[in-house]
């Protein structure tokens, strides 16, 4: 597909614009990011799992019936998706304590919480995409209630499947980040699902060793972030055993001979 023009690009993915009117084409890229930006590095082949894995997710989302951006895989780096107007709050669900609720808190990592807990912070890079609340969100008009109504509904019903999902191949979901956004007929809008569900956005753990198959890796320096993404896309289904190196090396061959 001929490369179009450029919409926004964002740290791990790009926006093009896409080949009809309301769509897009999103392009997952390699690089990788923490601490908002501050950390910074290229983990090869990211962005082919991640399409992979998101493109999946996706779909099984959609299957029951959950509203999303995704219409469909393009190539192994590029998805069509439905343009939306998003809402600039970044959903957090944790099950699990890790991460800064953790050091906020002082509850020790890996502690199962009683229950779901749904966090909400600002989209602002520049600001570090700060925490905040439901009267943060009514007062500066970010979203309506019946929106955050619909948003907490729908990250619930996602963490109960995506528990699931990956729960039944040996995969602890301990939190993970959701954005959404709105598509509009006519006067009125609704919420959908939007961004992507990847190990660059969730922290998955191994149930039985604890070991990290997310993007902590990078974070935390421990090594080894490509076999992480790569043994998620295995357990899921989505590459053959021993055929990741093929996948990422095809991959890598049809961007060299693109340039």
């Amino acid at each position: 597909m001929a490369r179009r023009r450029q919409i926004y690009e964002g740290k791990a993915k790009i926006l093009y614009e896409g080949p009809e009117p309301g769509t897009l084409i999103q392009y997952f890229k390699d690089d990788a990011t923490a601490f908002n930006a501050q950390k910074k590095g290229t983990i090869n082949g990211k962005g082919v799992l991640n399409n992979r894995i998101s493109e999946h997710i996706f779909t099984l989302l959609g299957n029951i019936g959950v509203p999303t951006h995704f219409i469909r895989r393009l190539n192994m780096r590029e998805q069509l998706i439905r343009q939306v107007e998003i809402v600039p709050i970044e959903v957090i669900v944790r099950n699990v304590a890790a991460g800064s609720l953790s050091k906020r808190l002082g509850i020790e990592e890996g502690t199962q919480l009683p229950r779901t807990i749904l966090e909400y912070c600002f989209k602002d890079d520049a600001l570090g995409d700060p925490m905040i609340s439901d009267e943060h969100i009514a007062a500066f008009g970010w979203a309506s209630q019946e929106e955050m109504h619909d948003i907490a509904d729908l990250a619930i019903r996602v963490n109960d499947f995506l528990s699931g999902l990956f729960g039944a191949v040996g995969i602890r979901l301990v939190d993970f980040k959701l954005e959404f956004g709105r598509v509009w007929d006519n006067d009125y809008s609704r919420i959908i699902l939007a961004d992507e569900i990847s190990p660059d956005g969730c922290r998955l753990w191994d149930m039985v060793t604890n070991e990290k198959l997310d993007k902590d890796r990078f974070r935390r320096d421990l090594g080894g972030e490509v076999e992480a993404y790569q043994e998620v896309a295995r357990r899921l289904g989505l590459l053959p055993e021993g055929g990741e190196t093929a996948v990422l090396d095809m991959a890598e061959h049809r961007e060299r001979r693109g340039k």
